[in-house]
């Protein structure tokens, strides 16, 4: 079986700091950018069947089954990767093609990624996003499905091109966050959700770095300091345009 790699796509400060600290960034799901993202009305609760309900409303059912879909929303953090470094869309969102795209091999980083981070590492095994093009909403009382991964992983087709793999962790350790819960910064309090989790992984994780098309060349010449310091052996390239169709090709860097 062949190396499996993945990709994240970074801002130029985001890919140096990366680099520069070997770790990987994971974002509470309600910081997300698509609001229906994990969302828990991607699930049916209504249909409460009567054996369910015994001296209860089926009203309270209902409730008592949702209440812990939207706790993992608000409780799990996610790492977003993808399938591909050649997304034209892609490096498009991050910096207009400044930006940078690293590599990581994940049979590497998974005997990081399996310590216990927060309550539980869901996904040292990746999991893939599902893509729809409608709202399912399968039935929580009369499915078969895996609720907690399908509420995680299920998104608009819109978003099909980023092919995306997510990793997650439930409730991260305040020691892999950059700022802690209800730390004070000039404005006030800081909303726990809008901390990062940033556990590390060894420099041998990081198998390439792709420089943006439109990257500064002071940019370029620091990201590759910080990816040569990381891991020497780590590949270098330079994204490019294919003159002979609409796709990016790239150069390795020697």
């Amino acid at each position: 079986m062949g190396t499996v790699k993945l990709y994240k796509y970074l801002d130029y400060n985001g890919g140096l700091m990366m680099l520069s600290y070997s770790n990987l960034q994971f974002t509470n799901a309600t910081q997300l950018n698509d609001p229906f993202d994990c969302h828990p009305s991607l699930i049916d609760f209504s249909n409460v069947p009567k054996e369910a309900c015994g001296s209860c409303p089926p009203e309270i059912i209902e409730e008592s089954r949702r209440a812990p879909f939207r706790r993992n929303r608000e409780q799990v953090w996610i790492c977003s990767l993808s399938k591909i470094h050649d997304s034209i869309l892609m490096w498009s969102y991050y910096s207009k093609h400044k930006g940078t795209c690293i590599g990581l091999d994940m049979e590497k980083a998974k005997k990081y990624l399996s310590r216990m981070h927060g309550r539980i590492m869901i996904s040292c095994v990746e999991v893939e996003v599902q893509y729809k093009d409608m709202v399912e909403k399968p039935d929580y009382f009369r499915d078969t499905k895996d609720f907690f991964h399908y509420q995680l992983s299920t998104k608009a087709k819109a978003w099909e091109h980023e092919q995306e793999v997510r990793l997650f962790i439930l409730a991260p350790s305040p020691t892999y966050r950059i700022l802690l819960p209800h730390q004070n910064d000039k404005n006030g309090p800081i909303d726990w959700k809008e901390v990062r989790a940033f556990p590390k992984i060894g420099g041998e994780c990081f198998e390439s770095v792709y420089l943006g098309i439109n990257m500064h060349t002071d940019e370029k010449s620091k990201i590759i300091s910080a990816a040569r310091k990381l891991n020497p052996d780590m590949k270098i390239y330079q994204m490019g345009i294919d003159t002979n169709a609409f796709r990016l090709n790239t150069e390795l860097i020697k």
